[in-house]
């Protein structure tokens, strides 16, 4: 077995080799200071420092204005299903959701006990296989944002183009930040869970025009409320340090590559060389309908259930490994995020190839 196999998982994700070799030698003797970087105190002046220069390159990256506060919280994209709609949301307000799978479900549920959510569109009679257009779907005319999970990790589908909405937006984007430029200006909230394109599990950006700090009720606890983070510069309580970390690294990495401009055109050609091989062959059959395809997470299935068991045990005897679909659907997924290399793609489509030359 090699050193490095190719990580096709969706998440934890693969990470840039350099900055797996950075943090390997900062994690003993952080900046030849004498101490590993996770034995920092948060309040450090080194650690400082790392917490503003992620911040720095996280709103250089993506072209984030200074009216957005950048903050780095814990609890996974799972626990701000709630924190939205508790700070944003009285209990007789309403949010509008847009339901295109398992993560955009779980985020329903959660507004639902301390709010009310219109779900104005869902995919799930077609498990979910696509996203809608702007026009499928009508925000009631009180509903305060409109809420929307960018990409599906599970199904395979992202939007290609955000929604448009007299309304805010707010985007739960945990598997394709960074991944590709947008505007930022129409959103009132992104968030993110670090570990499929920005870094290690255990830290979650979360982006907050700073007009919104005050909404939240009175009787909202301490640490529920954005604002509690924002006036502490995400240093209420001790932050997960090592992710804040590796996230910076990731961000100088992409800072290097040229950017998100430049880590779009690349997403674009390595999804482009997978899905090529899945519409030229009846033997792989894509998921997600073409129109709603990800860059970022790419779903198929085989004839048989039996030939994607196998599909996927030869795949990882050939250090292809992670392409089991998720166990809610099924079939293959190879995840593709930011760091993963080009080569690796290559040689997945040339075992495809290979393997359906021997079962098809």
């Amino acid at each position: 077995m090699p050193d490095r196999i190719y990580n096709f998982s969706p998440g934890p994700a693969t990470l840039p080799q350099e900055v797996l070799a950075q943090a390997a030698k900062d994690i003993v003797n952080y900046n030849n200071i004498g101490i590993g970087l996770i034995e920092l105190s948060h309040r450090s002046k080194a650690f400082m420092e790392v917490a503003q220069e992620a911040e720095s390159l996280i709103r250089e990256l993506m072209s984030i204005p200074e009216n957005y506060k950048i903050l780095f919280l814990q609890g996974g994209a799972s626990t701000q299903f709630a924190m939205v709609p508790l700070n944003l949301l009285a209990p007789d307000k309403k949010g509008t959701y847009l339901n295109t799978g398992t993560w955009a479900k779980k985020a329903i549920k959660e507004a639902s006990i301390v709010a009310k959510a219109q779900v104005a569109y869902s995919s799930e009679d077609s498990s979910f296989d696509h996203v809608p257009s702007d026009g499928d779907y009508t925000v009631d005319d009180d509903s305060e944002y409109l809420y929307f999970v960018s990409n599906n990790t599970i199904y395979g589908t992202q939007f290609a183009q955000f929604p448009k909405s007299d309304k805010m937006l707010v985007s739960d984007m945990s598997s394709d930040i960074l991944s590709r430029p947008f505007d930022i200006s129409p959103f009132g909230l992104v968030f993110a869970g670090a570990q499929k394109n920005m870094g290690p599990a255990g830290v979650t950006v979360v982006i907050i025009r700073d007009d919104l700090l005050d909404r939240a009720p009175e009787n909202l606890p301490t640490m529920f409320r954005y604002k509690t983070h924002a006036d502490k510069g995400s240093m209420f309580n001790t932050p997960p340090c090592f992710a804040i970390y590796v996230v910076g690294l990731v961000a100088k990495w992409l800072k290097k590559q040229g950017g998100v401009q430049a880590i779009e055109k690349i997403n674009r050609e390595k999804a482009a060389l997978l899905y090529d091989m899945i519409d030229s062959t009846e033997f792989y059959k894509g998921h997600a309908r073409k129109d709603s395809r990800s860059l970022m997470n790419v779903t198929f299935n085989l004839p048989t259930p039996e030939l994607e068991a196998k599909f996927i045990k030869e795949a990882s005897e050939n250090g292809l490994d992670g392409l089991k679909g998720h166990r809610s659907i099924g079939g293959c997924r190879a995840s593709i995020y930011n760091a993963f290399p080009k080569q690796g793609v290559v040689d997945l489509v040339d075992f495809m190839k290979e393997f359906e030359r021997k079962n098809g």
